[in-house]
């Protein structure tokens, strides 16, 4: 289900916006409009979806319309033309009674610079969204004392924000977002103003809440490595137009235009791929009530020296060596007396980076289960080539 929908969204600064409008359907360029009329294109008929529980990252260099797009999102700022749904609803077309209601029941905002309020004390600044909305004293205190907890600030509830780091200050930012208990995080450059540990830190923390709470995000960042780290989706934004919507993987593999390709060219994959990416089925697999004879049979068609073994629902038993299964056999003991059960194994999610030093060290193939289910095999061979030759893509799509 779509949490938010926007369809043509287009924002014209200047005196006369229904001018740049007609320019644009002309097929004018930004530049253009700017260099004749003195008008600037914000943003420029943006369609996107964003998904229920999804992280959706809108990234960009600076003045490609990001901040602008998402602040027509929750109407801080008026489109020119076009729609915003929330939950099937046209913001745009919102009166301010309803549009109150729909930022405070629906919309939680984080901002870059923390927007924290240096009288109050952590614990005010979380629930101070409660406080608007008249709830009582004690039910938003008990509330943003649970979500202070959620996001690593238990014992600073008291504490003001001038005697808190960076990284904590934007902890509060969240805390106080996610206190409202809105469906919806508007996330604004949220950690471009960290240091780059913190804003590791503040990544992973995001990721952890968003496991747990399954909340829709709506992240707008100008770095690449955040959007491949945080996004379900990205959108790539140049000169208020969105040029590409794709997952990390389809943007690296698919750039769009040479505009894409260039900001991609220099990612790290292995910390972008995952091990889904580079796994393959095995080529054979034995249940562990299969005797040793049909083990060493399967594993002479195919020319291998060890095999994974599996139960009647496939799920993960251990491996069986050539060697392992011929004693077996000559001395009539069953498969399972054999197994190799300290066989690295991985989840499909894993980024590739996490496996290289395991793939190096290892004996066997690394198993990928997904819940328990041996799903496929990740080689050391197919963790190299799922990098070189996704590099070599970008080489030639570069020349």
């Amino acid at each position: 289900m779509n949490k938010i929908e926007v369809k043509d969204l287009t924002k014209i600064f200047g005196s006369h916006p229904q001018q740049g409008l007609k320019h644009l359907g002309s097929g004018k360029s930004k530049g253009d409009i700017l260099q004749e009329t003195g008008m600037t294109v914000g943003v420029n008929k943006a369609s996107f979806t964003v998904k229920q529980g999804e992280i959706f990252v809108i990234m960009g260099l600076s003045g490609s319309g990001k901040s602008t797009l998402i602040r027509l999102v929750n109407r801080l700022i008026e489109s020119t033309e076009g729609e915003v749904r929330i939950d099937g609803e046209d913001v745009t077309k919102m009166d301010q009674k309803q549009l109150i209601h729909t930022r405070r029941q629906k919309l939680g905002m984080v901002f870059q610079r923390f927007g924290l309020l240096p009288h109050r004390s952590v614990l005010h600044n979380v629930a101070y969204g409660l406080e608007i909305q008249g709830i009582s004293k004690e039910e938003r205190n008990e509330k943003a004392m649970k979500t202070i907890e959620d996001v690593g600030l238990k014992g600073y509830e008291n504490s003001k924000p001038s005697e808190l780091s960076g990284g904590m200050q934007q902890r509060v930012g969240l805390a106080r977002a996610l206190t409202n208990d809105t469906d919806i995080l508007l996330m604004d450059e949220a950690f471009s103003a960290l240091d780059p540990i913190i804003r590791t830190e503040m990544q992973d923390e995001l990721l952890k809440l968003q496991n747990r709470l399954g909340k829709t995000v709506l992240f707008i960042t100008h770095d690449l490595d955040e959007a491949l780290k945080l996004g379900d989706r990205i959108a790539i934004m140049k000169d208020g137009e969105i040029v590409q919507i794709g997952t990390a993987e389809e943007i690296l593999e698919n750039p769009a235009n040479d505009y894409v390709s260039q900001f991609v060219k220099d990612v790290d994959r292995s910390k972008v791929l995952e091990a889904s990416h580079v796994m393959r089925k095995p080529e054979v697999l034995i249940s562990y009530k299969d005797g040793p004879r049909v083990a060493v049979r399967k594993m002479e068609e195919v020319g291998a020296s060890s095999i994974f073994v599996v139960d009647k629902e496939k799920k993960y038993k251990g491996l069986l060596t050539i060697d392992d299964a011929i004693k077996a056999y000559k001395e009539h003991i069953a498969i399972d007396e054999f197994l190799i059960e300290d066989v690295h194994t991985t989840s499909p999610d894993t980024p590739l980076d996490s496996l290289l030093g395991v793939a190096a060290d290892a004996k066997y193939p690394i198993a990928v289960l997904d819940d328990g289910v041996l799903i496929g095999i990740i080689s050391r061979v197919s963790i190299l080539s799922g990098l070189v030759l996704g590099k070599e893509k970008d080489e030639e799509v570069s020349t």
